[in-house]
């Protein structure tokens, strides 16, 4: 009805352009809700006071309250108020789905139940509280619906617009960033700091598991120190499958969303006892392998999660699973490379470096030696008695034999030098940090010495010698090459006058 039809159906009385009272306010309210809704997108907050200012006197209103339904679990939540709401409005709201969708208002009392719909579809409850309801006019009912209706609609579609921009960068930048770790750990301390931006929560957790399902790793974002500590001490080494939320993960496959952990079963100990949360989400971190472990996030009140919600954890819990799956497999091919490298630059018996390691650590020493007019010294060094002891032990007591001087020796140097393994019973140590002739002499003696102490080997005494031979650089040798030839040199000399230490000089 428009305002200059309300005027000629009221009668001659309205000759003059007034309108009674009951009409004036009902009939303007459908006016302003037309022009705020042209005019731009109009707040539930501004549409309640424009019905508050022109209900309140031909209908007695006194309060009023919009609750959206939500489409994915049906519940119905306040999302605007004006006046003193009255605590089972939202039962009252819920009477209007007892009656057909093209049924009138619902009357309970001094409280009037109007059903929001638009496009066919419900989206809400208008619930209106007043002494006189039963005078408002069946069309400014309606069309105050329609108007309420159209404004949750424009609303709920820009929050589907944030939500949707905002769920899309959430899982490009988890992808994008979960690209680059190189370790389960860091994946897992990445997938908890996302999370709790994804869903814009006060605190986010992440523990793994491994194969025989104990959490090997837990890491948490908005802890304090406290509460990382006790994060750790609580939860690694434990059953996964301890947990209550862990079992419900498993039954529901798919996530959990607690609004109030007052009305669920937690453990002590566990994930939202230790984070002290009253409202969490947890995801389950799922692989083609199995359980990888969980991801959860949470606030210390109260929170009523949406579908939206839901959706999301779902995508992050399959990027997440995705993530630490692929982190785990570029963790475990470093490890590979490693070992690789590993085995081609040490010895397998002693597990010092071999000749390889030592001639590439040196040709480094001698670049900086050079640069820097600082000194190196290299001993070369071969056990006096070996083939004695694998005559008369055996092969087996002789490994024995070299796995021990291997350890003498590292225990003889500082950790900057360099022990290695050449072959057979010869090793090498490298002397780097500008070492003199003396200091190099009495490090070859120190050496002597602490080999020629018998080895217990298999439960006996076992007693080799060592020859020894040094040569320096740069005065003995201006390149790498020339200093291992004069080293070797001097070792000879030195077996042959019966083991020692011999200079190159």
């Amino acid at each position: 009805m428009t305002l200059s039809s309300a005027m000629r159906s009221s009668g001659g009385g309205l000759a003059t352009g007034t309108l009674l009272p009951e009409l004036e306010g009902q009939t303007q309210l459908l006016a302003d809700l037309v022009e705020v809704m042209t005019r731009d997108i109009p707040s539930l907050d501004h549409i309640l006071a424009l019905v508050d200012r022109r209900l309140s006197g031909p209908c007695g209103m006194t309060a009023a309250t919009v609750f959206t339904l939500d489409p994915d679990d049906g519940s119905l939540r306040s999302a605007a108020t004006i006046g003193p709401a009255a605590a089972d409005d939202l039962r009252v709201a819920g009477r209007v789905f007892r009656v057909s969708a093209g049924a009138p208002p619902v009357r309970v009392g001094d409280r009037t139940a109007i059903r929001l719909r638009i496009g066919g579809q419900t989206v809400g409850v208008l619930v209106l509280t007043g002494t006189d309801l039963d005078q408002l006019r069946p069309d400014v009912a309606a069309g105050t619906a329609l108007q309420v209706a159209a404004t949750l609609q424009v609303l709920a579609a820009e929050v589907h617009r944030q939500y949707t921009e905002h769920a899309t960068s959430t899982i490009r930048k988890l992808f994008e960033e979960g690209a680059t770790a190189t370790s389960v750990e860091a994946a897992g301390q990445l997938l908890a700091k996302a999370t709790g931006e994804a869903f814009r929560t006060e605190r986010a957790a992440v523990h793994l598991v491994g194969p025989d399902g104990m959490i090997r790793y837990a890491v948490g974002v908005g802890l304090t120190q406290e509460m990382s500590d006790d994060l750790r001490r609580n939860l690694v080494g434990k059953r996964a499958a301890d947990s209550p939320v862990w079992h419900l993960m498993q039954k529901i496959n798919g996530p959990v969303l607690v609004s109030d952990t007052e009305r669920t079963d937690i453990s002590t100990g566990g994930f939202v006892h230790t984070m002290k949360l009253r409202s969490f989400l947890a995801m389950p971190l799922m692989s083609a392998s199995g359980p990888v472990g969980v991801v959860l996030c949470g606030d210390t009140t109260v929170r009523d999660w949406s579908g939206r919600d839901h959706s999301l954890a779902r995508q992050v819990a399959m990027e997440g699973a995705l993530i630490v799956d692929g982190a785990r497999m570029r963790q475990a091919e470093q490890q590979h490379v490693a070992e690789l490298t590993r085995q081609a630059y040490h010895d397998a018996l002693t597990g010092l470096p071999n000749r390889s390691h030592l001639m590439d650590r040196a040709e480094r020493e001698v670049e900086l030696a050079t640069a820097n007019g600082g000194r190196l010294a290299l001993l070369l060094l071969d056990l006096d008695g070996f083939k004695r002891v694998n005559d008369t032990v055996g092969h087996h007591a002789g490994d024995a034999l070299l796995q021990a001087v291997g350890q003498r020796l590292q225990a003889a140097v500082r950790d900057h030098d360099v022990v290695a393994r050449l072959g057979g019973d010869e090793f090498a140590i490298l002397l780097t940090r500008n070492p003199d002739a003396a200091s190099a002499a009495a490090i070859a003696g120190r050496i002597h010495d602490r080999l020629s102490e018998p080895f217990d080997i298999e439960g006996r005494d076992v007693t080799v010698g060592a020859s020894i031979g040094i040569a320096l650089f740069p005065s003995d040798a201006g390149d790498m090459t020339t200093l291992m030839r004069g080293a070797d040199a001097a070792m000879y000399r030195a077996k042959r006058n019966g083991g020692g230490v011999r200079s190159a000089a």
